[in-house]
């Protein structure tokens, strides 16, 4: 499960200040494991009875539904066999604002055969577009090098523009398959009717782009300059949005999004799914055609290049 929420364009990573040296990731990003201070926000790995009930509030509240999103027996599991939990704390306000979750998955193509897949990382009304998200990523990241575990991975929606320049141009991730209505059928209040697509994001924690990205050292390719020499898949007309034609396999595509799909979703649900669809299918056109994501342009749109030869 992933939240817009988790999304924040704010300063570079670069200006993260840190405090605490035990932990540190030797990655030269200025990032600390232990306590991570953000414009008077900590983060801290939540692994004792209050913090971990703390974490649970804030998902419950980021994604209201019916019960709760993790029981505490559930959460208490998952962290004695090896998962991740933290959450960021207001010390002016004295609370917490924020949480993520994420638990150990195998992949037997890595060393050590495991990643962290990331499954739940949120922030609370108000505090969001801050830094706060890309923060909580660079927790993990650290957390993942100090534990020898080289992947942290992720969904998110592919239709959330903020997420899809937090991931590819602040993170660093590499974009990996596309999964229709992933999750089925979800009844919170964030994605109750709507097709729960998902896209898989890939993070090399110790890589160069990974450490670029902490820098703030990635470019933002400017959208205008693009569609000088890149065509759009997507066209928007009276009709609504539409894939215009498929990619070929040794082309540079772009794929807009939304301003805001999440506004919209809830303004016109139908309009929301023209979306859904028309994205749909010009990126999974785009990865069949052996191209993919690179880049968000500074518009919010997608960049697909074709995939570098081995």
């Amino acid at each position: 499960m992933d939240a817009p929420a988790t999304a924040s364009v704010g300063r570079p990573l670069s200006s993260v200040d840190a405090r605490e040296s035990r932990g540190t990731a030797s990655t030269g990003d200025e990032v600390r494991l232990d306590t991570v201070l953000l414009m008077g926000l900590r983060i801290e790995v939540a692994d004792e009875p209050d913090s971990m009930a703390a974490a649970r509030a804030i998902f419950d509240q980021v994604w209201p539904g019916e019960g709760t999103q993790v029981t505490s027996n559930l959460l208490r599991a998952l962290l004695h066999a090896g998962g991740y939990c933290s959450v960021v704390i207001d010390d002016e306000g004295d609370r917490v604002v924020g949480a993520a979750l994420g638990f150990p998955a195998r992949d037997p193509s890595l060393p050590g055969g495991v990643f962290l897949h990331s499954h739940m990382a949120a922030v609370v009304d108000g505090m969001r577009d801050r830094g706060i998200g890309a923060a909580i990523k660079q927790h993990q990241r650290a957390w993942a090098i100090e534990q020898g575990i080289p992947v942290v991975a992720w969904t998110f929606d592919p239709l959330v523009r903020r997420n899809a320049h937090l991931n590819v141009n602040r993170l660093g991730v590499e974009v990996r398959d596309y999964h229709p209505d992933f999750y089925g059928v979800m009844t919170d209040a964030i994605n109750a009717g709507d097709r729960t697509d998902r896209l898989v994001a890939w993070w090399v924690v110790d890589s160069e782009r990974a450490h670029a990205a902490a820098r703030g050292d990635l470019l933002i390719p400017d959208h205008e300059a693009h569609l000088g020499s890149t065509r759009d898949l997507i066209r928007v007309d009276d009709g609504g949005p539409r894939l215009t034609d498929l990619p070929a396999p040794r082309e540079t595509v772009l794929v807009s999004l939304p301003d805001d799909i999440v506004s919209m979703r809830q303004a016109d649900p139908d309009l929301g799914l023209q979306w859904r669809l028309a994205v749909r299918a010009a990126l999974t056109a785009g990865f069949d055609a052996g191209l993919r994501v690179s880049a968000v342009t500074s518009a919010g749109a997608y960049v697909l290049t074709p995939e570098e030869s081995p």
